[in-house]
């Protein structure tokens, strides 16, 4: 798989919150939750990234209930997360020489 680019915090935690099938609304509230409340996702920001994320293959529309779509990851989606996943912990890992010059 080529190396990508760092993602948006917003595409990380739509990503995460996707890898339970879900609607916009749904999404919003599990990102917050996901967060611990540290992000809240407004439905502007949201509904961008989710046409991108789908025009990039990494999401997929999976159907409407009423004026609900209801989104899924995709394989492609979840490679990426699982990039970016490993991405943050390298970046974590290099950071401890931050707590071994305090030391």
């Amino acid at each position: 798989m080529p190396e990508q680019g760092p993602m948006t915090e917003a595409m990380y935690y739509i990503l995460l919150a996707l890898l339970k099938p879900g609607h916009g609304y749904g999404m919003m509230q599990r990102i917050r939750e996901l967060s611990g409340g540290r992000l809240v996702m407004g439905p502007g920001t949201l509904y961008g990234v989710l046409n991108r994320m789908n025009k990039d293959g990494w999401i997929a529309f999976t159907g409407e209930e009423g004026r609900r779509k209801n989104y899924a990851i995709t394989d492609a989606g979840r490679d990426a997360l699982l990039a970016e996943y490993k991405r943050l912990k390298r970046l974590v890992a290099d950071g401890t020489v931050l707590e071994e010059e305090q030391g």
